[in-house]
């Protein structure tokens, strides 16, 4: 009977798990998901070392639109992660939920990445996209994002981009 019982119970424990780490990784201040990525709404953002006005500037973006990933929430502060791997805080209202990304930033500027006409690796390229450009992503399907910005638009391999999860869907 003890047996039995023990058996049901791991078995329980076992199918609830998934269930249980996505009512972690949601269980935060905004009821979102995290981490999810983000980007900033204004040309001029302070980074805090912590969670409140309080907190010394450790830094500013100067740049809107730039992709953030959010990594912790605390009441209305979201803790973030660039592209360098740098953390701190920022007020919620100075974040959109608009998906860009930034064409392969660990590369050096000499760097060009093919934009395709189609989501192929085989597609014709429509343009070379260089380090540290800003691109909205539209959509992301497959390993492939299409992507748009001043003169171009086409799609890109996803794993080019910070901005988009490695096989995330975006519609």
């Amino acid at each position: 009977m003890l047996l039995r019982f023990l058996t049901v119970a791991l078995a329980v424990l076992t199918l609830a798990q998934p269930a249980l780490a996505q009512a972690t990784r949601t269980g935060t201040a905004s009821g979102l998901p995290v981490p999810r990525f983000v980007s900033l709404k204004s040309d001029r953002v302070n980074v805090r070392m912590g969670p409140s006005r309080d907190h010394e500037v450790a830094w500013t973006y100067v740049q809107a639109g730039l992709p953030v990933e959010i990594v912790q929430e605390f009441e209305n502060w979201r803790r973030v992660r660039d592209w360098e791997g740098k953390e701190g805080w920022l007020f919620h209202s100075l974040l959109s939920g608009r998906r860009t990304g930034l064409v392969t930033p660990w590369e050096s500027a000499d760097t060009a990445t093919p934009l395709r006409a189609s989501a192929r690796s085989d597609a014709p390229i429509v343009a070379y996209l260089q380090s540290k450009v800003l691109a909205e992503v539209r959509q992301c399907r497959g390993g492939w994002c299409r992507v748009e910005g001043a003169g171009y638009r086409g799609w890109i391999d996803q794993t080019r981009l910070f901005g988009v999860y490695p096989d995330e869907t975006i519609d």
